[in-house]
């Protein structure tokens, strides 16, 4: 039985770029104006687009922005906030009909982060909120946050699914722990073979025939072997796991 979830905030609950393209602005100009010839225009132009989906610490690492551009960067993305209200995406009402506890995982910066969670109204939504806060000296990443929400709480890795975007934080973080990952695929963010499963909607999180289900195979009571889980799997997205193979179960 699922008894928790882990969300991932950018691009899985609201686009990163929601409030608009100027949010970032001083901070690509504090790192522009520190690059000095180190990286090229066009790493440069995609670096800062990389940093609407990934914190800017492993941007930085990625496209190898020197020590000024470094320090730059985050002096800047320290002191940027959201002041306006987020929407979020259209499936935010979802988080309500879910039977288990959710709580919300995300990594930056944490006065950015914060103002995120503010400006979406979605706190009172989480039994607890964490922020990797990589402007604290921080920065673990996930899987630590991970364990010891399971640790906190007395969850089993079985009992606890993970939803997000990125494969190479919270999806790699859920697979080693050996929980269920979740893959958003949100507009912009390609598919990955290394979550579990994959969904468009938070909607398709909510199907409690199929989750019982799915929670009868895992522990053995129902064997792969007919036609009914094919059409499940055609309803509900999350039972429908990385392959092109019917999965069929008689009950």
């Amino acid at each position: 039985m699922i008894k928790a979830l882990i969300f991932d905030l950018d691009s899985c609950l609201a686009a990163a770029d929601e409030a608009g393209d100027n949010l970032f602005a001083p901070a690509f100009q504090a790192i522009r104006a520190a690059n000095h010839g180190a990286v090229a225009e066009a790493q440069l132009r995609a670096a800062f687009q990389d940093c609407w989906r990934f914190p800017f610490d492993h941007v930085a690492r990625k496209y190898g922005f020197s020590p000024a551009m470094r320090a730059a960067g985050f002096a800047a993305f320290r002191n940027i906030e959201v002041q306006q209200p987020l929407q979020g995406y259209g499936d935010l009402q979802e988080l309500a009909q879910l039977p288990a506890k959710l709580f919300l995982v995300t990594s930056g910066f944490r006065r950015l982060q914060e103002s995120k969670v503010k400006a979406l109204g979605i706190g009172r939504r989480f039994t607890a909120i964490y922020i990797d806060a990589i402007d604290e000296g921080k920065g673990t990443g996930k899987l630590p946050v991970f364990a010891s929400i399971l640790q906190e709480h007395g969850f089993r890795p079985d009992e606890v699914m993970v939803v997000g975007d990125n494969p190479d934080s919270e999806i790699a973080a859920g697979n080693r722990l050996g929980m269920a990952t979740i893959q958003t695929l949100r507009p912009g963010v390609p598919a990955s073979s290394a979550a579990t499963h994959h969904i468009r909607t938070l909607s398709e999180l909510k199907h409690p025939r199929c989750s019982c289900l799915l929670s009868n195979i895992r522990n053995g009571k129902v064997r792969p072997h007919g036609a009914k889980l094919t059409l499940l799997a055609m309803c509900c997205p999350v039972l429908r796991p990385n392959t092109t193979k019917p999965i069929n179960v008689i009950i």
